[in-house]
């Protein structure tokens, strides 16, 4: 049996993400992805973005697919997985200046998204550039009823569930929400900036 997995909605929304990728992390060298998953979106925005050099990282148990990705589709920028987990391991890499990371917030525990922003916000340089994707509340909202439904769902499996955007903002101390750019299916791409 391969450990290379599949998950429908990276290949879904790899072209929009991409879009906005390209814009916001055009000045940038560094990234560091949290929360590589299944390995697809890396061997998919790592060549197109030869600009920047693109470091996976996931809990140990989700390598085998990253590293089964990039073995079948490497790329000269894209670099084998590190084990990373929010709010237990030390952060990963010495030099970044851009992350990314998509369709975790929602999976984390509340605490771990907190210490996320508070991660992200310390080890950027000025300048830096944190690219979070996924469902999100608006002051309390829901953008759709499926997103609800999602989230119930999410409740139900003991994931944290969907985070709202002004929850974030508190916890993200030197960074600024300086892009909220609505995607398809109900989601965001949130661009944060370390001034």
């Amino acid at each position: 049996m391969t450990e290379k997995r599949y998950s429908p909605s990276c290949e879904n929304n790899r072209l929009p993400i991409l879009a906005v990728l390209k814009s916001a992390l055009k000045d940038s060298r560094h990234l560091l992805e949290i929360g590589s998953g299944t390995g697809q979106h890396a061997v998919y925005f790592a060549p197109a973005l030869p600009h920047l050099n693109w470091q996976t990282s996931d809990l140990a148990c989700n390598h085998p697919s990253i590293q089964a990705w990039l073995g079948d589709l490497p790329a000269p920028n894209l670099y084998q997985p590190v084990v990373f987990q929010v709010g237990a391991d030390d952060w990963p890499v010495s030099q970044v200046d851009c992350v990314y990371t998509a369709n975790t917030t929602h999976i984390m525990q509340p605490h771990e998204a907190e210490i996320m922003m508070q991660t992200v916000a310390k080890e950027l340089p000025s300048g830096g550039v944190f690219c979070q994707y996924g469902p999100f509340t608006i002051n309390g909202e829901f953008t759709s009823q499926s997103n609800h439904d999602f989230n119930q769902h999410l409740l139900n499996e003991g994931c944290g569930g969907i985070r709202d955007i002004a929850e974030l903002t508190q916890w993200a101390g030197e960074l600024k929400l300086v892009e909220q750019q609505p995607m398809p299916a109900n989601n965001f791409m949130l661009i944060w900036r370390k001034p």
